[in-house]
């Protein structure tokens, strides 16, 4: 049986077999949406990271590569779109070990230009990625008051606007834009033990219906934990 693979397409290079059954996917998972609503998002974003096994796609992460000005410096700004795995396929490691990679290359394109991971999180699964590979992140239980909520905030608004409350951090569309069917949104209860799970559930509790934590990552080799930093910093073992 072959092992997972991984490619990084750019979003103009995907071939419509691709494009249909990533939306299978998707909206396999979703309630919220339909197929012109992920077309149209997928638009904005940079490139796919997509996930196969045996030659078939299981699984993709969009994401937007872009550049802001913060406190008088440029930075880099990943920003994550839509990322969904079959659940059949829960577990792998392949998807995330890959993104890691990627980011690690993009950072040695511009090594003194900082560069920030910047996602919407709709799943605790997916909010849970934030402890497994970082230090410092925002928000963090136990710093809640990080100094990344300034420029957490500040993407935001940019591209969310009045839907964004600063306050809660989260974002609340007037309707949904996408919320993991139920079948797959509620914690086990092995989760539920989980610091980062009862965390992501107190602070987004509209996460069934679409609300969005706005969450934000300083991608740099000193904010990395061990096994992230290795593949960061391009080592594969």
């Amino acid at each position: 049986m072959q092992a997972y693979q991984t490619d990084i397409v750019k979003i103009t290079q995907l071939s419509e077999a691709t494009l249909d059954a990533m939306c299978q996917i998707y909206l396999a998972h979703y309630d919220g949406c339909d197929a012109a609503l992920f077309r149209a998002d997928l638009e904005s974003k940079t490139e796919a990271l997509l996930v196969s096994k045996d030659q078939t796609l299981v699984g993709f992460s969009l994401y937007e590569l872009y550049r802001e000005t913060w406190q008088g410096r440029s930075i880099r700004i990943i920003y994550s779109g839509d990322t969904i795995v079959e659940h059949a396929h829960w577990g792998q490691q392949a998807l995330a070990f890959s993104w890691i990679s990627r980011a690690g290359q993009i950072k040695r394109e511009e090594t003194h230009t900082p560069l920030y991971w910047f996602l919407i999180v709709k799943g605790h699964r997916t909010y849970r990625y934030l402890p497994a590979f970082s230090r410092c992140f925002h928000p963090h239980w136990q710093d809640p008051v990080s100094e990344l909520k300034g420029l957490a905030d500040r993407l935001a608004n940019n591209k969310f606007g009045g839907a964004y409350d600063p306050d809660s951090g989260v974002i609340a569309f007037p309707e949904s834009r996408g919320h993991l069917k139920a079948a797959f949104a509620h914690p086990n209860p092995r989760e539920l033990n989980k610091q980062a799970v009862k965390f992501f559930l107190q602070r987004n509790p509209g996460y069934l219906t679409g609300h969005e934590l706005v969450c934000l990552c300083e991608l740099s080799e000193e904010n990395l934990k061990p096994l992230a930093r290795r593949l960061f910093q391009g080592d594969p073992s």
